[in-house]
């Protein structure tokens, strides 16, 4: 369990590097980019230590599910992109599949 709840920790902070990519991109500083690698440094940390437990294969799908998901809510929400019905469905389908994952896990 504790494996699982350091993968999805490990998950949101993949999604929070994701969008200080954009914010570093648009604000080329220091503090961006200490931001930056420390959001990315703890989510590698925390996925290490959930494959200790999880198979890699599980651990990097759903981790990047997370990342890759939680990035474009982020930015429907906070860089006003497209929240067009069928991106929406496209993001909850990788959600799905990350929980189908744990399901069968």
């Amino acid at each position: 369990m504790m494996a699982w709840i350091a993968l999805v920790v490990a998950g949101l902070f993949e999604m929070v590097g994701v969008s200080l990519i954009n914010k570093f991109n648009l604000e080329k500083n220091a503090k961006s980019l200490g931001l930056l690698v420390g959001a990315f440094g703890i989510s590698f940390v925390l996925l290490s230590l959930a494959m200790d437990s999880l198979a890699m294969g599980t651990a990097y799908a759903v981790w990047t599910g997370i990342g890759a998901s939680g990035g474009a809510i982020l930015g429907m929400l906070i860089y006003g992109e497209s929240k067009d019905l069928k991106r929406i469905l496209c993001i909850a389908l990788i959600l799905g599949a990350a929980i189908g994952l744990k399901i069968i896990s």
